[in-house]
């Protein structure tokens, strides 16, 4: 799938080596990971779309994040490891999570998430430093939204002037 079918879901225009507006590469955009099917993950599309903000999008369950990534993630959220369980999905359940994941260790619950996608709490925001788990609107416009903002007024995310 290309950027530009990510982001505006169809195939015109560039592909994944361009953004969709404003010519950045594809690696430079940030990642959405969700799975299709969620509501909230729908939600979460239509914030981004609505803000004018270009990203690549990744299917949680036919991609799965790799353990390293995850760890990677949790890390840069500063969020703890079992706020990145999808505690209201039929697998946690099925697993019976709420009772075992207490008494697990830290790498039984990262090789536990990176071997299921549907066990990650979604949408998950990925962009430069920031990883932002789940979908809250405030949260995301006060850690995402003001970045967006100084990027189209021309500057970067420090507040600084990009234009010439």
């Amino acid at each position: 799938m290309t950027v530009r079918e990510a982001v505006l879901g169809h195939p015109d225009g560039p592909g994944d080596d361009e953004a969709a507006g404003g010519g950045r590469a594809a690696g430079d955009l940030p990642l959405l990971l969700c799975y299709r099917p969620c509501s909230t993950c729908a939600r979460a599309r239509a914030w981004l779309e609505a803000a004018g903000i270009a990203y690549r999008e990744r299917d949680i369950k036919a991609d799965n994040p790799g353990r390293q990534e995850i760890e990677d993630w949790q890390g840069a959220s500063g969020l703890p490891l079992r706020r990145f369980f999808n505690t209201s999905g039929r697998a946690y359940r099925s697993l019976d999570l709420a009772r075992r994941l207490p008494g697990m260790s830290r790498e039984e619950a990262l090789d536990l998430l990176s071997s299921d996608g549907m066990l990650l709490k979604r949408p998950i925001l990925v962009t430069g430093s920031q990883v932002l788990v789940g979908f809250r609107p405030d949260q995301w416009a006060d850690r995402f939204g003001r970045q967006a903002d100084r990027e189209k007024q021309g500057g970067d995310m420090n507040g600084n002037s990009n234009k010439s």
